[in-house]
């Protein structure tokens, strides 16, 4: 019982013929057909470097495009050629000139033998293919297509468009319901032969001619009709990426296309020598009886997509931008931002690096300059401290500071002061922790000694830009941890609502809380409040404020013992 390959060529014409040597010199007929577009001297040479062996043929050759009936034409000439010239050979092996044997082919014949009656062919329902890219999966099928969608794109696009909105449905004819699969099959010769002389043939063939991509369904199609047992698989292993695109293999995949265990691998780089000296010596260990299993490698294939598609956390791939919301993870690393705190307490940055061991900055999008940590004018990354570098793209900004920070927690502050740019990509990014203290920016003003319809006008500018902040932070596409108190809610209970923050930010504040930083004066903060509204300014974001002189916290008031019975 033999095997016989069939072949279609169209570049690496060496490569080809070094393939078609091995398995023709190990008593397997191969057919070959080349493309029309290989130039006829090339063409000839390749001829020539066969001509010593008797067992491989030539079939006429024509111009093959992909997604045309053009590749299917071929397939059919090149089988049909394979059945009148060799009687002997009892399964036909469909490759291409970029396809390598893995195992030996005596293995492959053995296999074979012991499934006499087996046609290996992936031949799905169309229901039941989830890996179709494109868009088209019953409509290749019930439109036609007549134009080429490598150079014909506009003609291939208006017509479906065209058919589309006049609802055309091709007939599909009786005795067919549509599969489809990898264009990769071993058939046995009773099947192909059935196939190939079918009464209905000219019926099928003139159908397939107008369906996309036939070469994926017309075997997987008709081997339905004739096949007595189908093993629906491919016994090559072929890997595609995630715009349907063949993954090409390389020296480095040497490891990973053994352990496939398959018979037969495609797209080898035509340059992988040390895949070629390997696999085509002869000298590899026997796998005899091993199933092919190309699913071990799936979890490889499947990180490689993934890095490809969504790369590493908060890193963008330096040849292009992602879409939005296709990153995978805005940032590199968990990062907190804390709004109003450095208003309402003395050297908060200072404390909160005490407590919790972690890099601390000041406002990072201040208009004037960047704070970082200590005043430093560069840090890590070599990112400047320079507020027009940082504005030119402030999400980069703060992605570089985060990667280049890795491992070491980050910490900034923020206001309506700064720029707020920011704003969305913070409330977007689940590793942002935002902690918020509304109208807690009011108590600068509070303090400052400006007139006080500067103030006034001040204080409604701020408040209408921290107003739009909040409503980001609270809207639905928000992702970021956010935690926002009013100004009077928060100084009711200033240390219970820090030891929340501090709990989950760094390491070290896991024991309670003793002390807060020193807060502010806020006497007369209520009666500022109330002058602002005096002024036709009403204050809206700091909570309620009474308008006396005192402001009482819980700090100040001792808590007073109740019984539960």
């Amino acid at each position: 019982m033999s095997v016989g390959f069939v072949m279609l060529v169209h570049t690496a014409l060496d490569r080809a013929s070094q393939v078609a040597r091995h398995w023709a010199s190990r008593d397997c007929p191969v057919v070959i057909h080349a493309d029309k577009r290989v130039p006829t001297k090339r063409f000839r040479a390749f001829m020539e470097s066969l001509s010593d062996l008797e067992n491989i043929r030539f079939t006429s050759r024509r111009r093959c495009e992909w997604g045309t009936w053009s590749l299917v034409a071929a397939t059919q000439e090149v089988s049909e050629v394979m059945l009148r010239e060799f009687p002997e050979v009892r399964h036909v092996y469909f490759a291409s000139g970029s396809c390598m044997p893995l195992r030996p082919v005596s293995e492959l014949k053995d296999y074979l033998a012991k499934r006499p009656n087996t046609d290996f062919i992936e031949s799905v329902t169309i229901e039941d293919v989830p890996w179709i890219v494109g868009g088209l999966d019953h409509e290749r099928f019930t439109l036609r297509f007549p134009f080429s969608w490598k150079r014909q794109r506009f003609l291939f696009d208006r017509y479906v468009q065209i058919q589309r909105a006049l609802r055309v449905r091709r007939k599909i004819p009786e005795r067919i319901d549509p599969h489809m699969g990898s264009q990769w099959w071993c058939l046995t010769r009773q099947t192909l032969s059935a196939l190939l002389e079918d009464p209905d043939r000219a019926t099928f063939d003139r159908y397939f001619r107008r369906v996309w991509i036939p070469d994926e369904s017309y075997f997987q199609t008709l081997v339905r009709l004739y096949s007595r047992q189908i093993e629906s698989r491919s016994l090559t292993l072929s890997k595609f990426d995630f715009q349907g695109k063949p993954h090409i293999f390389y020296d480095d995949h040497l490891q990973l296309l053994r352990r496939s265990d398959c018979f037969v691998a495609r797209k080898i780089w035509p340059h992988a020598d040390r895949l070629y000296e390997t696999f085509l010596s002869g000298s590899r260990t026997t796998m005899a009886g091993t199933e092919p299993s190309p699913e071990k490698i799936d979890r490889v294939f499947a990180q490689a997509v993934d890095r490809r598609t969504r790369g590493r956390a908060g890193l963008t791939m330096q040849s292009r931008f992602p879409n939005d919301g296709w990153e995978n993870g805005r940032t590199a690393a968990t990062y907190s931002v804390f709004e109003g705190f450095n208003c309402l307490f003395n050297d908060f940055e200072q404390w909160l690096t005490r407590r919790t061991g972690t890099r601390v900055h000041g406002n990072l999008f201040d208009p004037r300059r960047v704070q970082f940590a200590g005043t430093e004018s560069t840090y890590n990354g070599a990112l400047s401290d320079s507020a027009a570098l940082r504005d030119y793209d402030s999400e980069a900004f703060l992605i570089n500071l985060i990667w280049a920070t890795r491992g070491e927690r980050q910490s900034f502050q923020f206001g309506p002061a700064d720029n707020q740019d920011i704003s969305w990509f913070l409330a977007k990014d689940s590793n942002a922790q935002v902690n918020v203290i509304s109208g807690a920016w009011a108590l600068p003003l509070f303090h400052s000694n400006r007139n006080f319809s500067e103030i006034r006008k001040e204080a409604a500018r701020l408040q209408k830009i921290e107003g739009e902040h909040l409503n980001i932070l609270r809207s639905p596409y928000t992702k970021a941890r956010v935690r926002i108190w009013t100004l009077a809610d928060f100084i009711q209970d200033p240390m219970t609502n820090l030891q929340d923050i501090l709990d989950e930010t760094g390491p070290r504040s896991s024991r309670r809380l003793t002390e807060v930083p020193q807060m502010i004066d806020m006497t007369g903060f209520g009666q500022f409040l109330q002058n602002l509204k005096n002024q036709g300014m009403k204050p809206v974001l700091m909570g309620d404020f009474p308008a006396g002189n005192d402001v009482a916290t819980a700090a100040a008031i001792p808590a007073k013992p109740y019984l539960v019975r």
